[in-house]
């Protein structure tokens, strides 16, 4: 998976910009001057004319008659300049405007996209995961998080109030997609909350993993990772067995793990959350800290679905 240095958004951690083209001096950043546009246009309109007339099928036209029309409508162009603004105005406008209309489908088209690969995401298991909330709510959310995105870290505390506002209807499961530009620091945080929980279980994972978000500063090296050991300790567990686990990197598969599995179901940056309605299958793929508001709403479509008899088993 091949990841950039991070171009963030106002809302997510991504692999890189979106580098769709436009060209700038339509867009006012780099005005094209007014007599080369007015040269296009009477260029156009003599190319216009000759191509009709090259296509007729009758008789060959006069040529005298050709270039006396070409003459007038050059000069009367020329002579109005209120009439060639109008055109030349109207001629980037209808370019701007099939510009937005070809950006916009793109763009429905890769959110559609990514809604079918979400599909396929994994649905969670109690063996597996690190469930808050009811194990078997009809609703999961299914997080894949970076402990060094600030996005994340301010996105941490949405997740607890879907679950204070949805009460046993949701659960929110977290996994780990720790991005390339933010290690080895996201990836260390990763590891060390797994053995936060081989070490005290979920209680103590859940402790450790809001412990991190409340303390780090973000960007990479929000968070000193020879605290991480220290962290432990002051949260009750085995200093020098935590320190054992982290140093032999003996849950680095778990966390490539997940993050190879992000990836191949369309998660592209983070905070990236899966609604999965568990009864029916349905799912709806959410990037970046977005409002609570906007999950509270797609959490009420998933309800309304009929339950489907394809649905996997929780």
């Amino acid at each position: 998976m091949q990841q950039q240095k991070s171009v963030t958004s106002n809302t997510c951690c991504s692999h890189g910009p979106d580098r769709s083209f436009f060209p700038q001096w339509l867009t006012g950043y780099l005005p094209i001057p007014r007599s080369i546009a007015q040269t296009c246009v009477m260029i156009c309109a003599l190319l216009a004319f000759t191509s009709a007339s090259a296509q007729d099928t009758g008789p060959a036209p006069d040529e005298a008659l050709v270039k006396q029309v070409t003459e007038a409508v050059i000069k009367a162009l020329q002579e109005n300049d209120q009439l060639l603004d109008k055109v030349i105005d109207q001629g980037i406008q209808r370019y701007q405007d099939r510009q937005k209309a070809a950006r916009e489908k793109a763009r429905a088209e890769q959110a559609r996209m990514a809604q079918e690969k979400a599909k396929k995401v994994r649905h969670p298991t109690a063996d597996r995961d690190h469930i808050r909330g009811n194990p078997k709510a009809i609703i999961s959310l299914i997080e894949y998080s970076d402990f060094e995105c600030p996005f994340c870290k301010r996105f941490h505390d949405t997740p607890k109030k879907l679950l204070a506002a949805h009460g046993d209807e949701i659960n929110w499961v977290y996994r780990y997609y720790p991005l390339s530009f933010h290690n080895p620091g996201a990836e260390l945080e990763s590891q060390a909350a797994e053995c936060a929980a081989e070490l005290g279980g979920a209680d103590a994972f859940w402790r450790y993993t809001d412990a991190i978000y409340a303390r780090t500063k973000s960007g990479g090296k929000g968070f000193a990772t020879d605290q991480l050991t220290p962290l432990a300790k002051e949260l009750g567990l085995d200093g020098p067995a935590f320190q054992q686990c982290l140093d032999g990197g003996r849950h680095a598969d778990r966390v490539a793990e997940d993050l190879k599995e992000g990836a191949s179901i369309g998660i592209t940056g983070t905070p990236g959350s899966i609604l999965l309605n568990n009864e029916t299958g349905e799912v709806r793929l959410l990037s970046g800290a977005l409002p609570q508001a906007t999950f509270d709403a797609s959490i009420a479509e998933l309800l309304a679905k009929p339950k489907a008899a394809n649905a996997q088993p929780q």
